[in-house]
């Protein structure tokens, strides 16, 4: 950024430049065609003479206070006429531009600073008269220049160092997201490590032991291996839903996406479910309007998410409490609420109950049970529908989760 800003503003000097001095040359050259034009010229034998009594420096379009001489000479280079600084000696004469220095007294001082001169050859038709030369004063072009040059040495370093906070104070709030991501990924590692580690340490003690069991004693291998198998199945499960999670990151497969009937999708659902509530002893109450209505989802992941809700509601919920999986239809949108009075979310644990592998204290009473990714992947499939899933708990008297999905036409 720094070497941008510096050629940035070598640039804009250098175009400053070279702007001002192109201005400053063609108000010093239409001055000099001002000048030549109210110079007569008469020839007395093989010179000439000139009367400069018409000249006037009044409508000098801004120059006549940085005019420093203006002379005249004939076609032998001899001084004929001069007005302003006088010539100390004489020097070859050269059409064209350039860039000399005089003395200046100041204060008593002799300073020397720049002027611009201008030789422009004087011509009568096709005969040479001579040459004008009309000097200005780069004083005042410097001036503007040395404020440009404080402006941009000032400047560059104010713009290096607001751009050195703006910079800095975005690219923390750039670097939030990735440095969260770097933490849960850190935290996923570690806890999907911590979770296969203890069903793999308690196959490998089962086989162990049932392999030093003597060879008449049948009861204890096969004790030992119903236990591998009940392991076996908790890390199965375990990989699929890591599977579930990395293979359905993002949005959905169009391919997948179809047109739903959300009510009978629902009603399916609470068919189901409440038969499990009644084993339990729990009431099962499905609140979903006859009217069809269809949505744009995967009903397979949708049916997915609704399952990891009712799930934890009537494995939370104590018997003789009361499951709802409740419909509401709004204009462009549509309610899914899956309410218990169950025992209910502390509320330090309300912000993180959708992260991965995260689990209540069970200093608290409650755990979320399993491997704590079913509300990870619910939220995963809802946010992939373009959806919402809310939580509203109080400790001891229950839980409501809604999901909010658009209604697309």
């Amino acid at each position: 950024m720094g070497s941008i800003l510096i050629l940035f503003a070598f640039t804009v000097y250098h175009r400053q430049v070279e702007d001002e001095m192109r201005e400053l040359d063609t108000q010093i050259y239409r001055e000099a065609k001002r000048i030549a034009a109210l110079t007569t010229y008469q020839k007395q034998g093989e010179s000439w003479s000139i009367d400069t009594e018409n000249v006037s420096f009044r409508n000098s379009d801004g120059l006549e206070s940085k005019i420093i001489y203006v002379r005249w000479y004939d076609f032998r280079q001899r001084l004929l006429q001069f007005t302003g600084h006088s010539p100390r000696q004489r020097t070859p004469i050269t059409p064209g531009w350039k860039i000399l220095k005089y003395d200046c007294r100041s204060d008593g001082a002799t300073q020397q600073k720049n002027l611009r001169r201008l030789t422009l050859p004087l011509q009568d038709g096709e005969s040479p008269v001579g040459y004008l030369q009309i000097a200005v004063s780069l004083e005042p072009l410097e001036e503007s220049l040395a404020r440009s040059r404080l402006f941009l040495s000032l400047g560059i370093p104010v713009a290096l160092i607001f751009t050195g906070i703006v910079g800095w104070i975005l690219g923390s709030f750039a670097m939030r997201p990735a440095r969260r991501s770097y933490e849960q990924l850190q935290r996923f590692t570690a806890d999907a490590s911590h979770e296969l580690r203890a069903p793999i340490s308690a196959i490998l003690s089962n086989a162990q032991v049932g392999l030093l069991a003597p060879a008449e004693d049948e009861q204890q291998p096969r004790q030992r291996l119903s236990n591998i198998v009940t392991q076996s199945k908790s890390i199965s499960a375990l990989i699929a839903n890591l599977l579930f999670l990395a293979r359905h990151e993002g949005q959905l497969n169009p391919k997948d996406v179809a047109k739903t009937n959300i009510e009978e999708l629902l009603s399916s659902l609470g068919s189901e479910y409440k038969t499990l509530a009644v084993e339990k002893g729990l009431e099962f109450h499905l609140l979903v309007p006859a009217k069809p209505l269809e949505i744009h989802s995967d009903p397979d992941l949708f049916k997915q998410a609704i399952r990891n809700l009712l799930d934890n509601a009537i494995k939370y919920t104590s018997p003789e409490g009361r499951v709802d999986l409740e419909l509401v239809v709004k204009p462009r949108r549509i309610l899914i609420t899956v309410k218990d009075t169950g025992i209910g979310i502390p509320a330090a644990d309300l912000p993180h109950i959708f992260e991965r592998f995260y689990r209540v204290d069970k200093a608290r009473t409650r755990q979320t049970g399993g491997f704590g990714l079913g509300l990870a992947i619910a939220q995963q499939i809802i946010q992939a529908h373009d959806g919402k899933i809310t939580v509203e708990s109080e400790f001891g008297k229950g839980t409501m989760f809604q999901i909010c999905l658009p209604l697309r036409p």
